[in-house]
């Protein structure tokens, strides 16, 4: 999954691109700026939190690509 397809699966489970504008009290038009610039570092785990959409999707760059089941951590 590309980090686009991540915010866009964000965006579906948390309703709209103004739900998750009103969980961070941003504009929308930020929400929007994310899907060309990515999400800010600092808004991925509340986004995962919210969404279930995993930070290693979101920003593969940040927190690094999604650790293989069955493996230690």
């Amino acid at each position: 999954m590309t980090p686009q397809e991540a915010l866009n699966k964000a965006i579906e489970n948390a309703g709209s691109q103004n739900a998750i504008a009103a969980h961070f009290g941003i504009f929308p038009a930020a929400v929007t700026q994310w899907k060309r610039a990515g999400v800010p570092a600092e808004r991925v785990l509340g986004l995962e939190q919210l969404t279930g959409v995993s930070r290693h999707d979101l920003r593969p760059d940040v927190f690094g690509p999604k650790p293989k089941k069955g493996r230690a951590q």
